[in-house]
């Protein structure tokens, strides 16, 4: 999907340089995202966060539809949690 379409910036992109470890900021810098109409800068922020490798979620599958969630920090601190295996999917 097309987040920016002043720079046609998908969400793929998005995502693949919030993964890589990139702030919004930087991600703006790097794709031009939100520098010019600035309608997509809500969408792009928020698919940043969703992506980032600080702020892991889970996808809760029910059905056809998906819910995202954000894991709690005692979830993310304790041992179990892995961030090394972050899934590609989230």
């Amino acid at each position: 999907m097309i987040v920016c379409v002043c720079r046609r910036v998908s969400d793929r992109e998005i995502a693949r340089h919030a993964r890589a470890g990139m702030s919004f900021d930087e991600v703006q810098f790097e794709l031009g995202v939100a520098t010019q109409c600035g309608q997509c800068e809500g969408c792009a922020r928020d698919l940043v966060a969703q992506c980032s490798i600080s702020h892991p979620v889970a996808a809760i599958h029910r059905g056809d539809e998906a819910q995202v969630i954000q894991l709690a920090n005692s979830i993310k601190d304790s041992r179990a949690w892995d961030s090394s295996q972050l899934s590609a999917a989230a």
